[in-house]
């Protein structure tokens, strides 16, 4: 059995790390640099980097904060935000990024996936959905869950991992920040669906999160913040704890 990823997510505005809950109400929650290095000292699987304004404001992503944080980490991360054609991709993987995330762009252009996997390789794109269930039907969204799209969330996920995304990560705006679990529902039915794997995001709030979303929502991995950045769950006290209960991770 494939060891289950522990990712925190470091959301950044203004060079700072921020953490909202449902996309909004954004508090201050540290230096990134410094708080990815605790965690890779606390034996966090990977990190990500999310430049949250960047496709909203029309700019590029954050190339210097990438370079600072290759240079003092030594865990895998991701950078997303801003990345709109192949030459943003080669800045931030020549920067020291080892994967790229793609949101808004991706859905805007999806032949920009295809570019991605044939010259970097399906293991460096990352496409990630924001996405909100509405009458029944999960919509994916733009902008950082600014702006509503016609893509529904498992039809457009199935074209992202065709075109050669490596792995796709979904947030719920729903459980975003809330603290009351994931969407184990609708990540089970991303799991069945897909043959590439699937980072959890949005609703961790205790341990028991964790395990639920393994072992009911089937993710391979899980991403939060709020819980990691303000303390109330350290990452090797969360190991052991889904190590007892059975589910395999990496040691700390």
């Amino acid at each position: 059995m494939l060891a289950k990823r522990i990712i925190p997510c470091l959301d950044i505005k203004n060079g700072k790390t921020v953490k909202g809950v449902n996309f909004i109400n954004f508090r201050d929650a540290g230096d990134p640099v410094e708080l990815g290095c605790v965690y890779s000292e606390q034996g966090a699987d990977e990190l990500v980097y999310l430049d949250i304004t960047a496709s909203h404001e029309g700019r590029k992503t954050f190339t210097e904060l990438v370079k600072r944080v290759a240079a003092t980490i030594s865990i895998p991360f991701t950078v997303g935000g801003g990345i709109y054609e192949l030459q943003d991709v080669d800045r931030l993987l020549n920067a020291g990024a080892d994967k790229v995330s793609v949101n808004s762009a991706a859905i805007k252009n999806p032949h920009l996936i295809e570019e991605i996997a044939m010259h970097y390789g399906t293991q460096v794109c990352v496409v990630a959905v924001d996405a909100n269930i509405e009458n029944g039907q999960w919509r994916c969204y733009l902008n950082g869950g600014r702006i509503p799209t016609d893509k529904e969330l498992f039809a457009w996920t199935k074209e992202a991992e065709n075109r050669g995304a490596g792995e796709i990560l979904f947030t719920s705006m729903t459980h975003d920040g809330v603290k009351a679990g994931y969407a184990n529902e609708a990540l089970a039915m991303l799991s069945d669906n897909l043959n590439i794997p699937v980072i959890a995001s949005g609703g961790a709030g205790c341990m028991e999160h964790f395990l639920d979303v393994f072992a009911i929502g089937k993710a391979d991995a899980a991403l939060a913040a709020s819980v990691f950045h303000f303390g109330e769950i350290r990452i090797p006290e969360l190991k052991r704890y889904l190590s007892e209960k059975g589910i395999a991770v990496r040691e700390t």
